[in-house]
């Protein structure tokens, strides 16, 4: 299964960007999707995740607040909308699906898509 997470660029301190994260619709419809970030030398860390079904999302502190997933079902993709992006927000994006019904927690994701980076710069 394959996803596919596009949108990442350069954008200057307070910017925004918007990810998409296309996948096969049969992962889409029945699979929490998240979104996870990695930076330079750190490890991943979670950032958004929503449910498959009443849209309930959950937010790291980090980027609660600023960011906001969501899932458009009918075109198989997830967004992460990011606003007042800060150079600490640099990172490559991953989505990923999980078959659980919602979860933080990576090691739960089955799906992974390639990453898109996003660097912010001060």
């Amino acid at each position: 299964v394959q996803l596919q997470a596009s949108g990442g660029g350069l954008v200057q301190a307070g910017g925004s960007l918007r990810l998409s994260c296309a996948a096969p619709g049969s992962i889409v419809v029945n699979h929490a999707m998240g979104w996870f970030r990695q930076a330079p030398g750190k490890e991943r860390e979670f950032v958004a995740a929503i449910s498959w079904s009443a849209g309930i999302t959950y937010y790291a502190d980090s980027v609660k607040g600023r960011f906001t997933i969501s899932r458009d079902n009918a075109k198989n993709t997830v967004y992460l909308q990011m606003n007042s992006l800060k150079p600490e927000d640099t990172a490559v994006y991953y989505c990923a699906a999980t078959a659980a019904y919602f979860s933080s927690d990576a090691h739960q994701y089955d799906y992974w898509g390639q990453g898109t980076l996003v660097t912010v710069s001060s």
